[in-house]
């Protein structure tokens, strides 16, 4: 991203993988946003995609922008207390305020800031030494049981060497827009996980174009992607004997555990940066630069520094194994060339990835849990503190209809889990599978309750 301030402003830096493919178009128009298929709870949010940037760079102002409140189904993944939507600037923009060479940021999507897209060829770091050369059969991050290869425990450079050949760079044009993300390899043949915002926009007669850590480009496709949990896979051509990341498991994480981000923020791949986990199970929710595709996730919280460029790439642990999808950053508030990192990251527990990425490389639906009730904020009557997420409206024969959910109750925990919000309980609910049992905690005029959900499946539908 060019800063006016900085002496190299007039060259900006283009990465190798974007001076090999051919310069993205500059006329066309940018795309329409895409509408989500219902909205879930009220909410105000503030955040903003990790993908490389917005679509568009005029009209940004030094502010926040405040989504407009409606009321949102628990069904469909959405809450409706959160907090202005903040989209990254566009990464890549000179002096003027124009992107350099037609390039324009992806517009990115999530709550609190989603860090999405970055560009350029990683470094070689330890490539020639690891890639190894079996091509007889397909190694697989998400088959069961799957040994992509032990990763070395402890400091966090052998971490780096392990992980770096197993993270490109997501290059993408399309819609009047262009740029990078990050992915991370989960075959040997070229099946690739990252955010759905990073490569949606080639969606619209755009392109991809992966760029691997020895160096090399490939094209690639979509296999499926799923809005609702801002997930995709792609495929890169004709590659085989790649190094699969080792895909490790959410459910264990423990708060001021230390971790590893890699990624490419601002252009500059092959970045490695850590920190530690500050806190599990935060609602986060985010939407693109439209206002759509509203979405909330169970984020892991990580002061790894996470930027615009970083979307789709790997939050990992110190055993190597990749435990998130970094997605989004809060940001100062700001839509300015500084937005950037202030040590509030977010990333998408790996256990739910790894679900909906099953989905997507069969080419099934991805189905979503639901309860079946429409939920606002509960708030005491200091009208500050958050205290759970009152039933505005139950669905007919619903889950939560089944359970004998009613309106008025206010609902504070999900398996002992507390929860303070409506944002809070659909993220809750997004970390589990349709037909799960689960216990819910409730208030009824001021009597505490619990009830068993068996949650329903939104049905699931294939993202074009």
């Amino acid at each position: 991203m060019s800063d006016p301030n900085d002496p190299f402003a007039a060259q900006p830096y283009i990465p190798p993988s974007q001076r090999d493919e051919e310069t993205p178009p500059q006329d066309a128009p940018p795309a329409a946003p895409v509408q989500t298929a219902e909205a879930d709870v009220e909410r105000e949010q503030e955040v903003a995609s990790t993908s490389s940037a917005t679509a568009q760079t005029t009209g940004h102002q030094s502010q926040t922008h405040e989504m407009p409140a409606v009321d949102t189904r628990v069904d469909d993944d959405r809450a409706d207390d959160g907090e202005p939507t903040v989209v990254l600037p566009d990464e890549g923009k000179g002096d003027d305020g124009t992107p350099p060479r037609g390039r324009r940021s992806i517009a990115g999507v999530t709550a609190l800031i989603v860090v999405a897209a970055g560009a350029g060829v990683g470094g070689a770091v330890a490539y020639d030494a690891i890639r190894g050369d079996d091509t007889t059969g397909v190694v697989s991050s998400l088959e069961a049981n799957s040994d992509a290869g032990s990763a070395p425990a402890g400091e966090i450079e052998k971490v780096a060497q392990k992980l770096l050949p197993s993270v490109v760079q997501v290059n993408v044009a399309g819609g009047g827009q262009a740029g990078s993300g990050t992915g991370i390899i989960i075959s040997s043949d070229g099946q690739i996980l990252t955010n759905n915002h990073v490569v949606e926009s080639s969606t619209d007669g755009g392109s991809i174009t992966v760029a691997f850590n020895d160096g090399t480009n490939a094209k690639a496709e979509i296999l499926g992607r799923d809005a609702v949990t801002d997930l995709a896979v792609i495929k890169a051509e004709g590659k085989s004997g790649l190094q699969p990341a080792t895909l490790g498991n959410s459910a264990d994480l423990k708060v001021g555990q230390a971790v590893v981000a890699i990624g490419s923020p601002f252009g500059l791949e092959s970045t490695v940066t850590s920190g530690i986990i500050s806190a599990l199970n935060r609602p986060v929710a985010s939407s693109d630069a439209g206002g759509s595709d509203q979405t909330v996730f169970p984020a892991i919280q990580t002061d790894a520094a996470i930027n615009p460029g970083n979307s789709g790439g790997p939050l990992v642990d110190l055993e190597g194994r990749v435990i998130g999808i970094n997605s989004a950053i809060r940001s100062n508030g700001t839509i300015s060339s500084d937005a950037g990192s202030i040590g509030l990251g977010f990333a998408i527990p790996i256990d739910l990835a790894k679900n909906v990425s099953k989905q997507l490389v069969n080419g099934d639906k991805v189905e979503h849990a639901r309860i079946g009730v429409t939920v606002g904020p509960a708030i005491a009557k200091d009208d500050i503190t958050g205290i759970g997420a009152e039933v505005k409206e139950v669905t007919q024969g619903s889950a939560g209809d089944k359970a004998g959910l009613e309106k008025g109750d206010i609902i504070t925990a999900v398996n002992g889990s507390p929860v303070v919000s409506s944002n809070a309980l659909v993220a809750s609910i997004r970390g589990y599978e349709p037909g799960e049992t689960i216990e819910l905690s409730y208030v009824r005029d001021g009597e505490k309750k619990t009830t068993e959900v068996t949650l329903d499946s939104d049905g699931g539908k294939l993202s074009p």
